[in-house]
């Protein structure tokens, strides 16, 4: 018996990571999407870039999931983790207009469990596969004594395209544009060390408890993936009805749409305007300032969309054919000071 050092016993074990890539080659990749060269696996991943662009600009953005992922540690539940990672970025840059093309991962552990890894790259792959997306590479890290054993990081890189001459402006926003939000399906991937803290060690919930005013439990509200806008948003963009877009992400509904505003102009959001998700009606009875709320979370509102008077109906119409939830959440403001920041009223 060898008695010499190995990779394997330092913690890194090579024949799990082929055998993680084995299984990701064998997801339903479509033959159908153009643009894609390479096959994951590689060194690098490839793409063409489409035809029927004039100055084409590519967009990219990358992000991760933050402590939602310590959720999915405690449920142990990794299936959709990667679609969250996902909607993060791409819905990033369809603030600029882009369509997604490719997604790329970054996946670190403490020691690759294949089985786990597996669930959560399938729900990247399932996440690009549903806005059209490539999932084109990856990169999967064994770093044993850096992250705690069964515990991983992620991070995700998305990359769109869109024609220089359309990407929007916000210099076209208005006082009296309409302000149009699209509803979350719940936290998304932001506030959770909040979240945990109320719920978890401030409300004493347990996660397989029933969460007041639904039928899932305290986990499946909290864990909720996170809602991917690309399909309504882009036909609304391209068909010239948007004028300005936010994600609503980490700064909630405070510090996001000054993101997307003109000097001199911000968002007046009405309150009341849209039905509260169960989740904040929960949080909203808690010792907690409503400002903080408001700044931390989503409060039920995921993508906002500044829109013309004008245009109103017609976005509306198309969203209702698409059966797209929207609610007029408020209207663009004057900002004697010369700034951009949200109000409520």
């Amino acid at each position: 018996m060898s008695d010499k050092l190995t990779y394997k016993a330092s913690g890194v074990d090579i024949d799990s990571g082929n055998r993680l890539v084995d299984r990701i080659k064998r997801f339903p990749y479509r033959n159908d999407r153009a643009g894609a060269v390479s096959t994951v696996g590689g060194f690098s991943g490839l793409f063409a870039l489409p035809a029927g662009y004039s100055e084409p600009v590519l967009v990219s953005g990358t992000d991760g999931v933050g402590t939602k992922l310590k959720l999915a540690f405690l449920m142990d539940k990794h299936d959709t983790i990667g679609w969250d990672l996902v909607a993060m970025s791409v819905n990033d840059i369809l603030v600029s207009g882009a369509k997604p093309l490719f997604f790329l991962d970054y996946f670190a552990t403490s020691a690759l469990d294949v089985d786990q890894a597996e669930k959560v790259v399938r729900g990247i792959f399932d996440a690009c596969d549903s806005c059209d997306t490539v999932l084109l590479g990856g990169e999967t890290a064994e770093l044993p004594g850096f992250y705690e054993r069964g515990e991983y990081d992620l991070a995700g890189f998305a990359v769109g395209i869109v024609e220089r001459s359309r990407i929007p402006d916000p210099s076209r926003v208005r006082e009296g544009d309409a302000v149009v939000g699209l509803p979350s399906s719940g936290l998304h991937s932001n506030g959770f060390s909040l979240a945990r803290r109320l719920f978890l060690e401030h409300m004493g919930l347990p996660l397989e408890a029933p969460f007041p005013g639904t039928d899932r439990t305290v986990g499946e509200v909290l864990i909720a993936p996170t809602r991917i806008y690309v399909d309504p948003v882009l036909e609304l963009f391209e068909a010239g009805l948007v004028k300005s877009m936010v994600h609503v992400t980490g700064g909630g509904l405070v510090e996001n749409p000054p993101r997307s505003m003109p000097p001199g102009l911000g968002v007046d959001i009405s309150r009341g305007s849209w039905p509260l998700p169960p989740v904040f009606a929960a949080i909203s009875t808690e010792d907690v300032d409503e400002m903080e709320l408001m700044r931390t979370f989503n409060m039920g509102i995921g993508f906002i969309m500044v829109v013309g008077p004008e245009e109103l109906e017609t976005l509306g119409r198309l969203l209702d054919d698409k059966g797209e939830p929207w609610f007029v959440i408020g209207s663009v403001g004057a900002r004697d000071d010369g700034g951009s920041e949200t109000r409520f009223r």
